[in-house]
């Protein structure tokens, strides 16, 4: 199932479910609007209300009223190109807020004044039901489907603030979507071809079953120490081929099943940052 966050002309956002022709069915590809938000609690039901798609807006499928979990040098051969080891024994993490997140075809915006902000392709974990402590062997339970993610990254900030809060966490920092897949197993989506171009042209190419840590063991750990409630993500790494973006640029990341994330770069028309 695709589990799509959408808006229409004169409404509020809604979430439902994306129907494809190329599914089988009979229908043009349509979005079936649920009753409800599927991480508010409680039942979700069909509205009976339906949309072609191309009349309605996809918006970031989930905003986390909690947190963003990243994890970073994921990937032994990213973690080499940025000239950097493998973190030994726990895995590197950090947050970003959801004020960071837009959706397909919303703005990347380049603050003033910045060189060097770069693009990362990952796959994204949403959780379904708050958890602490999850086991390894339980972490399919606890999980409620799989996105894209861009974890948009200002170098110069990453180096020189000796954190990563604003190097991360800035506004339009964090692209997600354009829907969720829900039928994806934890073998399934560990083997998962991850592709990013800029302006068509491919930038990376890499494949989920090249994470250093695993989805089971990224979940068991964070929730270890942090209680992860329902909408939250964990975006996983992101393969080698990092590199900048600028005004005028489209970065574009597709993954095997969960579509294709599309979303234009622009300059900031405020004053530089420092």
């Amino acid at each position: 199932m695709r589990i799509a966050r959408f808006a229409t002309a004169g409404k509020d956002a809604a979430h439902g479910t994306i129907e494809l022709a190329s599914d089988g069915g009979d229908n043009p590809d349509s979005i079936a609007v649920l009753d409800g938000d599927p991480f508010a609690g409680g039942a979700v039901h069909a509205a009976g209300e339906r949309h072609r798609l191309h009349d309605v807006r996809l918006l970031a499928p989930v905003i986390p009223r909690s947190k963003i979990v990243g994890v970073g040098r994921n990937f032994a051969d990213h973690a080499a190109e940025m000239g950097h080891e493998v973190p030994v024994g726990a895995p590197l993490l950090f947050f970003k807020p959801n004020t960071s997140i837009v959706g397909l075809g919303e703005p990347i915006i380049v603050p003033a004044g910045v060189e060097h902000l770069h693009f990362e392709g990952e796959l994204a974990i949403v959780i379904g039901r708050r958890c602490k402590d999850v086991p390894a062997d339980q972490v399919s339970e606890v999980i409620f489907g799989y996105t894209i993610a861009n974890d948009v990254t200002q170098r110069d900030w990453q180096s020189s603030d000796g954190q990563w809060a604003r190097a991360k966490g800035s506004d339009t920092f964090c692209p997600l979507g354009p829907f969720i897949a829900t039928d994806l197993t934890i073998v399934e989506a560990s083997r998962l071809s991850i592709r990013t171009r800029v302006n068509g042209d491919l930038r990376q190419d890499g494949n989920t079953s090249q994470m250093v840590r695993g989805i089971s063991e990224l979940v068991s750990f964070i929730s270890s120490f942090t209680t992860l409630l329902p909408g939250d993500l964990i975006l996983t790494g992101t393969p080698k081929g990092v590199g900048n973006i600028g005004d005028g640029d489209v970065v574009e990341i597709e993954i095997d099943g969960l579509g294709t994330l599309s979303n234009p770069v622009l300059a900031s028309t405020r004053g530089p940052s420092s």
